[in-house]
Parts: structure tokens; C-alpha cells; sequence
């Protein structure tokens, strides 16, 4: 969601910090530098987020954005070439940060995952929620994701408990699509996601919820698929590779073809040397981009009209 509002600022020709913690060596805003190398955003990264702005803002300064002209480009589908050529950061994008206080905001986008939407509503560190579910009053939009994943009494479900706490918020509905493959050896490659039809496939993460990442690779149609889940944000090593590489040729054993094994995009950015280790087999990233889906009235450009009236009626315009 954070690079989805990114790029979309930046086709109105607004500039705009994303603001990471770099949790982990920074795998997250390893995969945002590579994905928006050629966009005006730009990154700062540091657990102390208040001083990577401020740097960052001393370094390329900041643009009002109550000023007729970025008015006016946040007004007009049209970009404007005179807001294209600024370095100015216009809006600053807090990843990951409705728990962030110390830092202001003016705009809270909720994430929401449809496939375990709540945990067993307990908080860290007896569930997995990190506020109460009352906190949801304090957000302007909320997005659930995965939702194509989940039946529809799920989703009702997920909407009536939002509303209940918030019954005024904003609700959308999101996907994470996949679009391309690319082999670990040769990673400005783009390989068509029918590879994976009819063959066996490993898939290694770490990542926070591993479960709809698998079930994405099931939806392509491969003949079988396995699973190795790490905890999220961890660093394979060598020992692990050699874990592997014992799983997949017990699979190749099993099902008399050589296996293939896919990873997320975080998995690889987090370091992409050490799944070239395992040479004896193809490893391949999988490539996805967030779409926003029709839920009730409203769709993408309605989630996009809500993002610019909210900065429009915000002279700060923080997200």
C-alpha cells in the first residue's frame, strides 16, 4: 500500500518520503528502492523516524501543498511539469506507523488482513494486534487486504466489526496480484507466472503471514506445492540452505521432477546472494503489485479521489 500511494502521488507529480524503520537490515525499503528507482520518491530510513525526516527534508526541502499550483496538480487528472521537476518532498509516508505517536499525522490508512483480520483479539503479546480494535476510530480509511481470498460471510463479518468501531471510516477492499517471475541468477529477467503450471514447487518465506502467499502460487495451477516458513524478517543462512536443499530432493524423489522454489520479493531483497546457493535447483522471486477491488459502490478511483481529498483538506498533508 505504501508504494501504491507513492507511485500514485507521483503521477500527480508530488514527491513523496516514505519513512521506513528498517526493521531487520531493511528489507522492505531494499524492495521500495528497487521497485520506485525511477520515480521522485524517495526513502529514509532509521529507527528514529523523526530524524530521517528531518534530514531529508534538509536535503531536498519541502513544497506547501496548499499553494495554488499543488492545489491545483491534486485537483487536475493532468500531471504539471512544474511540479514534476521539484525534488521537494510533498507528502511524507509513514510505513507501518499508526502506533507511531511521536510522529503527526494527518491521514491514517489502515491494512487489514482479511484472512486472519483480528488474531484471537487478544494484543502483543498474548495475540498479534498491536492496539485494541477501538483504534480503528482514529482511521480515516480502511483497506482490507486479501480479500479475494476470503468468502464473502467473511468479509461481512470484517466490515461489521470495522463499522462497529468506526462507523463513518472508509472501506476497501485489496489484492496482492501477481504479475511476473523473475530466476534469483538473473534478476532483470521477467518469466511468465505459467512456468509454475504443473510442476512442484517449494515456497521458502519469511514473512508475517506466509499462508496467502502460498495460496497465491496454488491459484496459478503447479501440480504440487510445499512449504518451508521462516519467522518473518529472518535472514537465511547456510544451514538453512542446506535445509533446502534436503527438501527438495525429497520432493524430487517423490514426484520424479526436479522442484522449483519461489520466494517473495522481501525474501530476496533481504539478501540476494544467499539464495544463490542453492545452484543445484532453479530459485525464482515472485513479483505482485497491489490492486484495489470494486467493493459496494466504490472502487479505485474512488480510493484514489479519497487519498487526494483528504491531502486537499490537509495543510500539513502527512500520511
Amino acid at each position: 500500500m505504501v508504494e501504491y500511494i507513492a507511485r500514485y502521488l507521483d503521477e500527480l507529480g508530488i514527491p513523496s518520503l516514505i519513512l521506513s524503520r528498517g526493521y531487520a537490515g531493511g528489507d522492505e525499503a531494499k524492495m521500495l528502492e528497487r521497485h520506485l528507482l525511477h520515480t521522485s520518491v524517495k526513502i529514509g530510513v532509521g529507527a528514529n523516524r523523526n530524524a530521517a525526516a528531518a534530514a531529508m527534508f534538509e536535503r531536498y526541502g519541502f513544497m506547501d501543498l496548499s499553494s495554488r499550483l499543488y492545489s491545483g496538480s491534486l485537483s487536475s487528472p493532468c500531471k504539471l511539469w512544474s511540479c514534476r521537476k521539484t525534488q521537494k518532498i510533498g507528502v511524507v509516508i509513514l510505513d507501518d506507523g499508526m502506533q507511531h505517536w511521536s510522529l503527526f499525522r494527518n491521514v491514517e490508512v489502515v491494512m487489514i488482513n482479511g484472512l486472519s483480520p483480528w488474531g484471537n483479539k487478544h494484543l502483543i503479546p498474548r495475540g498479534s494486534l498491536r492496539e485494541p480494535l477501538e483504534s480503528l476510530c482514529r482511521a480515516h480509511i480502511g483497506v482490507i487486504h486479501h480479500a479475494d481470498l476470503v468468502p464473502s460471510a467473511g468479509l461481512n463479518d470484517i466490515v461489521l466489526m470495522i463499522r462497529k468501531n468506526n462507523p463513518s471510516l472508509l472501506i476497501f477492499f485489496s489484492r496482492l496480484a501477481p504479475l511476473f517471475v523473475f530466476d534469483v541468477k538473473r534478476p532483470h529477467s521477467q518469466l511468465p507466472l505459467t512456468m509454475v503450471i504443473n510442476n512442484v514447487i517449494l515456497c521458502v518465506s519469511a514473512i508475517g503471514f506466509p499462508d496467502a502467499f502460498v495460496q497465491r502460487i496454488k491459484e496459478i495451477g503447479p501440480l504440487h506445492v510445499d512449504r518451508l516458513n521462516f519467522s518473518d524478517h529472518y535472514s537465511i543462512i547456510s544451514n538453512d540452505i542446506n535445509m533446502i536443499r534436503k527438501k527438495l530432493t525429497l520432493l524430487q524423489r517423490r514426484f520424479g521432477l526436479k522442484p522449483i522454489v519461489i520466494v517473495t520479493e522481501k525474501d530476496y531483497d533481504r539478501d540476494p546472494a544467499i539464495l544463490r546457493e542453492v545452484d543445484d535447483f532453479q530459485v525464482i522471486v515472485l513479483c505482485s503489485s497491489l490492486q484495489i477491488l470494486p467493493f459496494e459502490d466504490r472502487t479505485e478511483d474512488d480510493f484514489r479521489t479519497n487519498i487526494k481529498n483528504l491531502l486537499l483538506s490537509s495543510q500539513k498533508c502527512l500520511l
